[in-house]
């Protein structure tokens, strides 16, 4: 089922009703179609058309994700959030040449890595290697600054471990 990416989720048939009937967000009519329908391969982007007031805008649309949750390393249970692992992204690539476009990208060739092993969860080591594995072949700057927060660098011997272990 397909939610609208501004919708809190929602169960499969409270987005069927959500999508009918999508409001205007300037005159809150919900009266709207459909002027321009873009596929790629995580997102449909959608160009819509208020009927009452003629304003445009665009909404995008996301596959729901299966529940899957993160194991952290004290034991406790989270659900996977895209937007915490995005959030520690956007920290790591601040004042980088790094699009919005790239790390979303980025975050959802992590996605599909994790949920086609098909289960229910997922070590947070493991999405913290495949955010830094990622980030390495992205922007070095990004994956040290990602790496010293992610490994918890304590002193400055460990730090330059690592940008010895880049720079080769």
């Amino acid at each position: 089922m397909w939610a609208i990416l501004e919708a809190a989720p929602l169960s499969s048939g409270a987005v069927a009703r959500r999508l009918r009937s999508l409001i205007c967000p300037t005159c809150r009519k919900n009266e709207t179609r459909v002027v321009d329908s873009r596929d790629d391969e995580s997102v449909v982007r959608r160009r819509r058309e208020c009927l009452g007031c003629k304003y445009r805008f665009t909404t995008y649309e996301r596959m729901e994700a299966p529940r899957q949750f993160v194991v952290k390393k004290d034991g406790r249970r989270e659900q996977y959030s895209r937007d915490k692992v995005l959030s520690g992204l956007r920290r790591a690539c601040e004042k980088r040449p790094i699009s919005e476009a790239q790390m979303e990208e980025l975050v959802a060739g992590i996605e599909r890595e994790l949920f086609s092993r098909g289960e229910n969860e997922v070590p947070a080591t493991m999405v913290g290697e495949k955010v830094m594995e990622a980030l390495k072949a992205l922007d070095k700057v990004a994956y040290i600054r990602f790496a010293s927060v992610y490994r918890s660098f304590d002193d400055i011997g460990k730090f330059q471990a690592e940008l010895a272990e880049l720079a080769k």
